[in-house]
Formats: C-alpha cells, sequence, structure tokens
C-alpha cells in the first residue's frame, strides 16, 4: 500500500516505521529539524520493539498527488493547516488517531465523505530527545490495537483490507462494527486522563492511584460520558464508558480508576499521556479542540460539567503561557 503519514511525532513515527518496514511505500510529512534528521537517519522505535526503517520524509505535501491510505497524527490544533496543502491529494481512505470527536469532519471537508473511515488508536509512545545529528528514537511504551471502522456502521471491505495490512506490519489492529461509539469511549477516558496529567504532572499510572485525583479523573469522566449519551451517542458498555461506572456510586467509580491505575503501573509504569510530554516540552496543549468542545455541547445539551470546567481552565492557563 502507499501511505501518507501526516505528522512524525510518537504514533506517525511508529507507524511509517512499521510499515516501511512490512515493505510497504511510505510518505511521512515532517518539518523542521526532526524532518532533516529523519531524513538522513530513518526513523528509530525503542521500547517494546527496537529497529530503524527509512521512508520518503516530505517537507512539502502539496506536491504529493496519490495515496491509498492517509493517516492524520498531528495535534488537533494543527489540523487545518497540516491538510491544507493535501487538498489535492488523491485518497481511497483517510483516518484520524488524533484526540477529540471532531476530527472526520475536518477530513471530510478536504477528502470528501466517501474516503473517511474513523479510527482510535489506543497504542502509545513519547519522541526521545534527539542526539547530535540523529533523530530522537520513539520508545513504542503501549503496545495496542489501532481500531478502525466505516462512520456509518456496519462491515466495511476497506477496513477489513487496512487491518489486515497493520497487522501483517506487525501492529495490531481491530475492526469496528460501531467507531463513532468507540471514538466517544476513547475520548471519555482521554478527557479524565490528560486533564489530571497536566495538573499533577505525574506519570500517568501515580494519579490514578492517588484517591484524590481518582476521584478528579471519575467526575471528569462521568460528565463527559453524560454529555455524550445525552448527544445521542451510545457508548461501549465497558471501562470508563460502562453503565456501572457512569450510573454506580462515585466511591466505586473512584475505585475503578484505582484499579486501572495498578494495571498501569504493572504494565507501563513509565507511560506518560501525550499532553503532559507536551507540558514538559513548554508546548501548546489540545485544549480548545478537544476539552472546550465538551464544554460547549454540555452547555448546548444543558449538562452540568463543573469539574471538567474547572480542570479546563488550569489548562488553557498553562498552554497560554506556553512557548
Amino acid at each position: 500500500m502507499n501511505f501518507v503519514i501526516v505528522g512524525a511525532g510518537a504514533l506517525g513515527s511508529i507507524y511509517a516505521a512499521y510499515f516501511a518496514r512490512a515493505g510497504h511505500q511510505v510518505s511521512l510529512i515532517a518539518r523542521g529539524e526532526r524532518a532533516a534528521a529523519l531524513s538522513m537517519h530513518g526513523v528509530a522505535i525503542v521500547g517494546e520493539d527496537s529497529f530503524s526503517a527509512r521512508c520518503n520524509i516530505v517537507t512539502q505535501p502539496q506536491t504529493l498527488r496519490q495515496a491509498d491510505v492517509v493517516i492524520v497524527c498531528v495535534k488537533t490544533y494543527d489540523t487545518a493547516q497540516a491538510l491544507a496543502p493535501l487538498r489535492g491529494l488523491e485518497v481511497r481512505s483517510a483516518l484520524s488517531v488524533q484526540n477529540g470527536v471532531l476530527k472526520n469532519q475536518q477530513l471530510g471537508e478536504v477528502f470528501g465523505g466517501n474516503a473517511i473511515l474513523g479510527a482510535v488508536g489506543m497504542l502509545g509512545g513519547e519522541v526521545l530527545p534527539a542526539e547530535g545529528d540523529r533523530p530522537g528514537a520513539v520508545r513504542y511504551s503501549v503496545v495496542a490495537p489501532t481500531i478502525i471502522g466505516a462512520p456509518a456502521g456496519g462491515d466495511s471491505s476497506r477496513v477489513k483490507e487496512l487491518v489486515d495490512t497493520f497487522e501483517r506490519s506487525g501492529l495490531k489492529a481491530r475492526a469496528s462494527d460501531d467507531i463513532t461509539s468507540v471514538e466517544w469511549s476513547k475520548f471519555v477516558g482521554w478527557s479524565g486522563f490528560s486533564t489530571l496529567a497536566v495538573m499533577t504532572r505525574l506519570n500517568t499510572w501515580r494519579f490514578l492511584i492517588d484517591p484524590d485525583t481518582a476521584l478528579i479523573a471519575a467526575r471528569v469522566m462521568r460528565e463527559t460520558a453524560t454529555v455524550a449519551m445525552r448527544h445521542g451517542v451510545k457508548l461501549q458498555d465497558s471501562g470508563f464508558t460502562s453503565a456501572a461506572f457512569i450510573n454506580g456510586t462515585e466511591a466505586d467509580a473512584v475505585k475503578a480508576v484505582q484499579a486501572h491505575g495498578d494495571k498501569m503501573k504493572a504494565n507501563s509504569p513509565a507511560f506518560r499521556q501525550s499532553i503532559l510530554q507536551d507540558a514538559d516540552r513548554n508546548r501548546r496543549l489540545e485544549v480548545h479542540e478537544t476539552l472546550d468542545y465538551t464544554l460547549k455541547l454540555g452547555a448546548e445539551l444543558g449538562v452540568a460539567t463543573p469539574t471538567l470546567d474547572l480542570c479546563c481552565r488550569v489548562l488553557r492557563v498553562v498552554s497560554r503561557n506556553a512557548g
């Protein structure tokens, strides 16, 4: 397949490296010093796997003409700028593993609705510091699937083909017949985790097991889930979007968050939310395009979101003072 990967951060680099190693044609859109270093030395993966792969590093995306698959991995606030040069690109399938739930609408405006597939990237990693003229390797720390589905639901031959390509390339993947539910369900958990990550500056498991921050995370997730359901989304009946978590007692919700923290401590103790990585690097945060959307939607639907509102106010201050 011919892949165009938009963004050379952790996820974009992971996808590019695995697909390139499997023999697919990969164009990785990158910029600045990282683009130059990747062009010279290739994309390096460490952690759960260790290898380096070379692919076509693109700094002028407007020169691209055709792709079987486009995968968007840039920060949400960079979406419009990143997609603008690709409006002339002929694409069979386009998907985004960005945070939030507005991404498919943005993809459709550029590539047309027929090309769009919904997607959720459950994998995680971090770009390590560069060493001399060598690009920072990506520490692949959370090996989990990319979930793909047709926005209209049901089975799709394109989805099946793409899932098979992921798996043959060494990446976990699975198909979903209700990707909208999956995207919103992940967003519920991401909202609780990301707010606390920035506010505590701790590895994920640490703020999940602490009773004080576990309570805040539980409240943010339950508020976000209520907004989603009032919006007409049928959430996955599991984890932080299960009926037991959303409608049960607050004490039980806190215990569920802490139990997840215990699992992360055992399986991914070094994992840090991507938004925390941005905060530590004094970069702008993904607030307006993600969490603020929930606040706006909640206000329109008459759903109270006091805990999320408080967290967003803190994150906005951090973001405004970045750079």
